[in-house]
């Protein structure tokens, strides 16, 4: 029950307010209960049936996942009253949902990659030995946003997904030429031999033309083009990483696997 306003205008006036027991009296709620003035919230807004505060700020100098980190830290070691908590919304909360998304599609184009290249090559252990060429791309996209100063933010990620389908190329020259090679009646170690020397052009140009197509726009030029440019910079270093790394890890992993198939073989 709401009192008219004209009697619940002053504290006194509610001090003063008559409660009916069951005997019949009238007993002023001032003795029945203690009153106070304070302040409260202007109104009340709920979710999922209980009270919640919303408070909101804006960025200035820093990125979204680092703000959102020290906020988390900062109020995960405070101790709340029983019935109180906290959690992180907005943009942060859309962040995090998108990052699981992106997640997902990664693994989903790695996936995909290994299976057409199990197709082409009609064999399961050559695109394994490929599948090794991915994480020298890590390396290589680490050490660009840290150089550059960028946040691992969406657009780097959707880069990183690009990647995958795109360092595999080089090792698939590579190890399918040795293949060629080996068919032919070539020993193993020079055919990988010759085949560094002979696939470091085409790789060297197929990665250039990538990494230099890139560049106007790693440097953000343009409206917009900053939010862009983790995407850039991401696939320039990985790719470069991986151009180099691949020329060395590829054929070493080649030659241990090769190695472990032939004494497989020799048990069976």
């Amino acid at each position: 029950m709401l009192l008219p306003k004209e009697e619940r205008d002053s504290l006194e006036e509610i001090r003063d307010l008559k409660i009916a027991t069951p005997q019949g009296e009238q007993l002023r709620l001032e003795t029945l209960a203690t009153i106070e003035q304070v302040e409260g919230p202007a109104s009340l807004t709920r979710q999922n049936q209980q009270r919640r505060v919303v408070v909101s700020a804006g960025l200035v100098g820093s990125d979204l996942g680092t703000v959102t980190s020290a906020i988390d830290e900062r109020l995960s070691g405070l101790e709340f009253p029983e019935g109180y908590g906290y959690n992180i919304g907005g943009q942060a909360e859309d962040m995090q949902e998108a990052f699981g998304d992106l997640a997902l599609a990664l693994v989903f184009s790695i996936f995909l990659v290994y299976a057409v290249m199990a197709v082409q090559f009609e064999n399961f252990l050559h695109p394994f030995i490929i599948m090794f060429s991915l994480p020298t791309m890590i390396i290589g996209v680490i050490l660009g946003l840290f150089v550059t100063g960028l946040p691992l933010s969406i657009p780097a990620f959707i880069g990183v997904i690009m990647l995958a389908g795109i360092v595999v190329n080089n090792a698939i020259v590579l190890v399918d030429y040795i293949n060629i090679l080996r068919r032919k009646g070539i020993e193993r170690f020079e055919a990988i031999i010759e085949a560094g020397a002979n696939r470091l052009r085409p790789i060297l140009m197929t990665s250039l033309t990538t990494i230099l197509g890139m560049i106007p726009l790693s440097i953000g030029l343009g409206e917009g083009g900053e939010a862009q440019q983790p995407l850039a910079v991401v696939i320039i270093f990985g790719l470069l990483f991986s151009m180099i790394l691949t020329l060395v890890i590829i054929p070493v992993v080649y030659t241990l696997f090769d190695d472990l198939a032939a004494k497989f073989t020799k048990r069976s």
